[in-house]
Formats: structure tokens, sequence, C-alpha cells
């Protein structure tokens, strides 16, 4: 990682494409942890002597298929970026070797725009992915303003989704057709395309409700940014 990236991801909001890429780098290992033998799969004895026993654990198609999918999705961001950088095809390699070139050329990266948000786009996206085949649970964020529908300071963020949701379990809108009016557990939601009007709407501020989406929680985005330090220099 160049110096100046590395002072990004470790600056009070880190660069979001170094945090999600540094979190997938982290936990991407795991997802082959679990297909290792023994958590999942049939003992090999078993499956040679014909005998129709059953399996000592179900097999975990949904840790595969994600593997398969960010081992693409990584493959097909590398090859973009050097693309769009002009710079010469990236040689083969691991996922971990592809996400730390990467995270190397994030300085570059940042310098265009529209490729610097297909780059945190899409290592969010893998990212989420990874985290929710291991188990992990999406901590919604905190942030200002009160609720439109029920004046109350229950606005949360959910990164993984990408939106705003009031949390107030009673919370009702004007809408005839609205769920809320049948349903306990619904929950007003604004999708991101709607956030500046929500901002608006709430006197909010639409930049803290950007930099809560790029980073799940500040403890935990911190600690992820700590773990890309040193990854490429």
């Amino acid at each position: 990682m160049s110096t100046s990236t590395g002072a990004a991801v470790m600056s009070h909001r880190p660069d979001p494409a170094a945090v999600w890429l540094g979190i997938l780098l982290r936990q991407f290992p795991e997802l082959h942890q679990e297909l290792a033998p023994g958590r999942g799969t049939r003992p090999l004895d078993a499956v040679r002597s014909g005998r129709p026993t059953a399996p000592a654990a179900p097999i975990r198609l949904f840790i595969s298929d994600t593997i398969r999918d960010i081992t693409d999705g990584v493959v097909e961001l590398e090859e973009a970026v050097t693309e769009k950088l002009r710079i010469p095809r990236p040689p083969r390699g691991t996922v971990e070797q592809r996400l730390a070139r990467l995270i190397g050329l994030l300085d570059e990266v940042a310098a265009r725009p529209i490729l610097a948000e297909h780059v945190r786009g899409e290592a969010r996206r893998m990212a989420r992915r990874c985290s929710l085949a291991l188990g992990d649970a999406e901590s919604p964020v905190r942030v200002g303003g009160r609720c439109p529908h029920c004046d109350s300071v229950s606005l949360r963020v959910f990164p993984h989704r990408e939106t705003v949701l009031c949390v107030n379990p009673g919370c009702r809108c004007a809408e005839a057709e609205c769920g809320c009016r049948t349903d306990a557990a619904h929950r007003h939601s604004w999708v991101r395309a709607d956030w500046q009007r929500l901002a608006e709407a709430t006197d909010g501020d639409l930049a803290e409700l950007t930099a809560a989406q790029d980073a799940e929680g500040p403890a935990e985005v911190l600690s992820a940014a700590c773990d890309t330090e040193g990854v490429s220099r």
C-alpha cells in the first residue's frame, strides 16, 4: 500500500474502498476454513463404500457459491481497474494476492471518481456477502435528525442494505395504504436514492448518512483499517 493510501486508511474517515477491501482480505480465508474436512462434508470411507449414509453435516453450498462469486468478482474488478488505468493486465494470483494489488492501486483509482465509486461498490458488495456467509450480523449506525413520520430520533443506517430505517416500533405515517397501519413489524425505510430527500425533510446531514453507510461502525471500521495497514507497501 502506498504511503498516502495508508494515511487515508488511518484517517478519521477511512477510505471506504480500502476498508471494504481490507475486510474482504481478512475474512475471505475464513470461507475456506468453513469448507475444511469435517465441517459439513461426508466421510470419505462412507462415500467409497456406497452405503446410503447421511452426511455428518449439511454441505455448505452457500459457502461454496460465495467463494466462487467473490473469486470471479475480484478477478473481474482487478481486470477492470487495470484496463481503466491503462496498466498491464494483472498476472494470475490468489484472491488474497489480487486484493492486495487492488489496495495498492487505490491512490490512482481515487483520481477517477467514476472508477473509485465502482471499486467502492463492488468491494462493499463482496465484503457484505462474505460477512453474511460467515454469519456476521449487520450493525446499524445511528444518525442525527428526526423521523419525518414520528418525529423521534430513531433513524438508523443499515450499511449492508444501503437503507435508512426508523427503528421506533410505534412509528406511524399518514399514508392510508402504508403497512405501518396493519403490520406491527413494519419499519419505514429510505433507500440510498431517497437520502437527499430524507435529509431535506429532516434537516439532516446527507454527508453524515453517506459516512455512516461507508462505515459499519467506528470500532469495526478502524479495526478493519488497521488490518489493512502493511498489506502491500
